[in-house]
């Protein structure tokens, strides 16, 4: 067993620094998105119609498969809610 720690999960699992901070994104973004289909109370289908995006597709969202969404498919479904996107760019620790 090894004593390495990782700065996050995605760290751990993807050997690609590159790849690691995608996913790191990826899922700040689709937890962001997630939390406010809950906070306001849509159901798949509602959510479905808003993002303008097929109900299968909202169901993977909700259970977080994030290999399914990109980047740049994340911030479209953030805007279609209503939502803004910050972005932060700081040195790497």
């Amino acid at each position: 067993m090894s004593d390495e720690t990782f700065a996050s999960v995605w760290d751990a699992i993807e050997d690609n620094p590159a790849e690691a901070e995608n996913l790191k994104l990826r899922s700040k973004l689709m937890g962001a998105l997630e939390q406010h289909i809950r906070r306001e109370g849509w159901t798949e289908a509602e959510a479905a119609d808003r993002l303008a995006i097929p109900r299968p597709s909202i169901s993977d969202l909700m259970r977080g498969r994030i290999t399914l969404f990109s980047i740049d498919t994340m911030v479209t479904l953030l805007a279609r809610a209503g939502l803004h996107v910050d972005i932060l760019v700081r040195e790497a620790a």
